[in-house]
């Protein structure tokens, strides 16, 4: 069973950055996929960007493309999302995900159904 815990939300202003984390525990984070997801007010979650098992590919949506990274340490079983540039339409609560899949996450991102494990979310604000 593994357990996933975000860190690093807040309030920041327009133009601003934050780093997100997502520490892992209960099973090595080398055996998941991992992904960012976001829901904010009154609208569906959505996939913003995915990493494979390795690390050897990552994607990220054309909504945040150029501003967020996503990484990953395997070793401290933690999974970082630099967020860049941050305007006001990001701001939502941000979902750390793993999938068990070998498949590329590019193929599996934008469906939430495939998540094994979710965090509990952590809330970014971007606002003046």
């Amino acid at each position: 069973q593994l357990q996933l815990v975000e860190s690093g939300g807040g309030l920041v202003l327009p133009g601003g950055s934050l780093r997100l984390s997502c520490a892992a525990s209960g099973s090595p984070l080398s055996w998941y996929g991992l992904a960012w997801y976001r829901q904010a007010p009154g609208k569906e979650r959505e996939g913003v960007s995915c990493i494979n098992k390795r690390g050897g590919g990552t994607y990220v949506a054309d909504s945040v493309k150029g501003r967020f990274t996503i990484s990953r340490d395997n070793a401290k079983s933690t999974m970082y999302l630099q967020m860049n540039d941050l305007e006001p339409e990001d701001t939502a609560v941000y979902y750390c995900a793993a999938v068990g899949m070998d498949d590329d996450c590019s193929g599996w991102l934008q469906f939430s159904s495939v998540v094994d494990y979710w965090g509990k979310g952590t809330l970014v604000t971007v606002s003046s």
